[in-house]
């Protein structure tokens, strides 16, 4: 059973929120839910992504690296996925904050983009195949 459950998220515009998320969440394998007031995605027993809408209009944008989120990584299955989910999320009106490419920094494998919506929430999408050894 996995231990993280769901992510909730809030953004200003919830039908904005929508339709920034729903084309990078579906791209990943994701279904969709709407319901009164939120929308939420799901796939298989992976934790559920949820969006809400502000309590507060004019509360945001999120600022990256003050207290608070980061960012939300997905693992994928390549860097050829790292790049088609990169441009299904800039055609969905992400604003990319670095292009894909290789971070040596973490490792000779790692291949990642990162993202911001328009609530300044950041996702990266990642590739780090293991190590393989002779």
């Amino acid at each position: 059973m996995a231990v993280l459950d769901h992510l909730g998220i809030t953004v200003e515009d919830l039908q904005r929120g929508i339709a920034q998320f729903d084309p990078v969440m579906s791209a990943l394998g994701y279904q969709r839910h709407d319901a009164d007031g939120s929308v939420s995605w799901q796939m298989g027993d992976d934790p559920e992504l949820i969006l809400f809408p502000a309590r507060e209009p004019g509360s945001g944008p999120h600022r990256h690296g003050r207290v608070g989120w980061q960012h939300l990584a997905f693992a994928v299955d390549s860097a050829e996925d790292v790049d088609r989910l990169h441009a299904v999320a800039m055609a969905a009106g992400w604003h990319a904050v670095r292009d894909p490419k290789t971070y040596a920094r973490f490792s000779d494998r790692y291949y990642a983009s990162f993202v911001e919506d328009d609530n300044g929430i950041r996702i990266e999408f990642m590739h780090n195949p293991p190590r393989i050894t002779p």
